[in-house]
């Protein structure tokens, strides 16, 4: 097993470093040849290592491959941890990477740094497998920084563009923010429990329960508590939760697989992972689990409301992303772990299935983005459409398809919590649905309904993508439609969960589900507020924006200023450039002003030359040249220290 499981990680970076260090040795062709090797043969030893635990019954691999270092005690080791539900993020990590670097080779042909984005696409892969295999704290903030750093590199993949520069800076500063209380965290862990492996750590995690530490003012918090919020805070950032969501529609400025990959199955998704993997510790803290949910739901439906006035194609998807991370966060605080990582899973098909149908669509209006300016692409892009409609559906939970049994097992749910602001999250997540229906199929009308694109040049060259593009469209939306049906048993009400992931009696909501298969389940969800509520939002979407187009025009008219609110992000931005961005600046003005200007070269730099040259103006005078001078000052010299050993004699 050790073997495999090297392969697994190690072929994506054995790729990386060819392709990147060796570019002009293996040119283009060898460049997507040799990682799509690496990431391929990723990708079947994954799904061999997930067919053994979930068919063989294999045993839990929990091994350190090598110690890097030994601290006052405090090891810190690389090591793997393979269960259940590694398999299944390695699975799903490898399958998603491998279609975008196969729809890379038609997105990216025409594109200079040809060899660097598959070099940095391969890195990411790697990153993410070290982060989702390791068995301790130092090799999961290893694998979290790194996915933040290729990201960072992805998101300003065009860096002779402005704007992608100060998107990819956007999201390295507010991670910056997340990770701080990510590291603070795992400091908490080590400080306490006296090690970084999990194991060790869950199965003390009892013991502290009911411990405190005093964070000033002489008020005891609970010591699980603050774990698990300075933990959470670096998932908020990585998983793009409120307030810190504010990098992610803005990594739209990387090329359109990289959106894919960060949206569906890596960086974002890693917050999520990190939480469910932390369960045996989040259990012992109602609090913050009950700040998990509010954050969650509250992500889930007011990011869902700006993608109705978005018309960039590819931020109608990102600010769905941000939408779908609230249901899974918000599931992770009801305690249905299960469910949030079913969700991870469907929708990392879905999505990246969405984003790369996007990217089609870009590629056949010749980089046009605006969605304005699309219409009737069905007639052009056949495959691309119909692939389109099924995740567009899947999206929606549509009855059959995979959303719908992973948010639908969500919502449920979140029903059945009985911690604080449960209500509250339960509304939002319900009007989130009928918000997800609405703009996704707003998107899908505008785009592949209508009279045509306005562009006449686009519409004469308007053809379906080449079959490298559209062939990964196809092998994604095989499990959009299905993986959802033929997984919910196992997943939520099975065994394949079992001990791995860790519900208390009290906090158990997915059990109180009653469950008698996929097609009783199917035809329960049929009769349920959330079906209803997405079938009235893909038939106003239909009247609004195809049917009757005048009444959209009429309403934005009518709410203009909700339109000016969700255009502007809630005003996110402009906060956080006059608070943060702007009181930074002003703070390094003064640190520049007085600590710079006047301590550092007036006082230390300048001053300690000024001195010298003031002692050494004075010192020129001793300097006479003259011999009786100096003899005379012998002479005196000589006299005091006479005088003073007689005194102290």
């Amino acid at each position: 097993m050790q073997t495999i499981l090297l392969i697994i990680v190690l072929a994506p970076l054995l790729g990386a470093i060819v392709a990147g260090l060796l570019r002009n040795r293996v040119g283009r062709t060898g460049a997507h040849q040799v990682t799509i090797l690496g990431v391929g043969l990723s990708c079947v030893l994954s799904l061999y290592v997930l067919w053994q635990f979930a068919y063989q019954d294999a045993p839990v691999y929990n091994e350190t491959l090598y110690t890097w270092m030994v601290s006052d005690g405090l090891r810190m080791e690389i090591g793997f941890l393979v269960d259940n539900l590694t398999a299944m993020m390695m699975a799903v990590v490898t399958f998603v990477s491998l279609m975008v670097h196969i729809y890379t080779i038609g997105y990216m042909a025409h594109e200079e740094g040809y060899q660097r984005f598959f070099s940095y696409i391969a890195l990411f892969t790697f990153s993410m497998l070290m982060l989702v295999m390791s068995n301790n704290f130092l090799q999961l903030f290893f694998g979290w920084e790194a996915v933040g750093l290729v990201s960072y590199l992805l998101i300003g993949f065009y860096f002779k563009r402005e704007t992608a520069i100060f998107a990819n800076l956007k999201a390295f500063l507010v991670n910056r923010v997340g990770d701080f209380g990510f590291l603070l965290g795992i400091a908490a862990v080590a400080m306490y429990f006296g090690s970084l492996d999990y194991r060790e750590v869950f199965d003390r995690a009892p013991e502290f329960a009911s411990a405190t530490i005093n964070l000033g003012g002489g008020v005891e918090w609970s010591l699980m508590t603050v774990i698990c919020i300075l933990l959470f805070i670096g998932a908020m950032g990585k998983s793009a939760q409120m307030p810190l969501h504010v990098w992610l529609p803005d990594s739209m400025e990387g090329p359109t697989p990289i959106s894919a990959l960060i949206h569906a199955a890596t960086m974002v998704t890693a917050g999520i992972f990190m939480v469910a993997r932390m369960s045996p510790l989040y259990e012992l803290s109602e609090v913050a689990l009950s700040f998990i949910l509010v954050i969650g739901a509250t992500t889930a439906f007011m990011m869902g409301l700006i993608g109705i006035v978005q018309n960039d194609i590819k931020r109608v998807v990102a600010y769905s992303t941000l939408s779908q991370l609230g249901y899974m966060v918000a599931a992770l605080g009801a305690s249905a772990y299960a469910a949030g990582l079913f969700h991870l899973m469907t929708h990392a098909f879905f999505k990246a299935l969405l984003f790369l149908a996007a990217g089609s669509v870009i590629i056949g209006m010749h980089h046009d983005q605006d969605i304005r300016n699309m219409g009737g692409l069905r007639r052009y892009m056949p495959i691309t459409h119909w692939t389109a409609l099924l995740g567009t559906l899947a999206l929606i939970g549509f009855p059959g398809f995979s959303g719908f049994f992973s948010k639908d097992a969500i919502i449920e749910a979140v029903h059945y919590a009985q911690l604080p602001g449960a209500g509250y999250a339960y509304v939002l997540l319900l009007l989130g649905v009928f918000v997800t229906a609405l703009y996704s199929f707003r998107m899908y009308f505008i785009v592949f309904h209508g009279k045509g694109p306005r562009d006449e040049h686009a519409l004469a060259h308007l053809k379906e993508s080449p079959g490298v593009v559209t062939w990964p469209l196809i092998l994604l939306a095989i499990p959009s439609v299905f993986i959802g049906y033929l997984t919910i048993g196992p997943m939520l009400f099975g065994d394949f969960f079992d001990g791995v992931l860790t519900v208390s009696a009290v906090h158990d909501t997915l059990g109180q589900i009653h469950y008698e298969g996929a097609l009783a389940f199917l035809v329960h969800g049929m009769q349920t507020p959330p079906f209803w509520l997405a079938m009235a939002g893909l038939v106003t979407a239909w009247l609004v924006f195809s049917l009757q187009p005048k009444i959209a025009r009429t309403m934005g008219n009518t709410f203009g200023w909700l339109h000016f609110v969700l255009d502007r992000k809630y005003g996110f931005d402009e906060f956080n450039q006059a608070v943060f961005a702007g009181g930074s600046k002003l703070l390094g003005k003064v640190l520049w002003s007085v600590g710079d200007r006047t301590v550092i070269d007036g006082v230390m730099v300048n001053g300690s030359a000024h001195s010298v040259g003031r002692v050494a103006a004075v010192m020129r005078y001793l300097q006479t040249g003259m011999l009786y001078h100096y003899a005379m000052a012998i002479i005196i010299g000589l006299l005091v220290l006479l005088g003073w050993f007689v005194l102290r004699g």
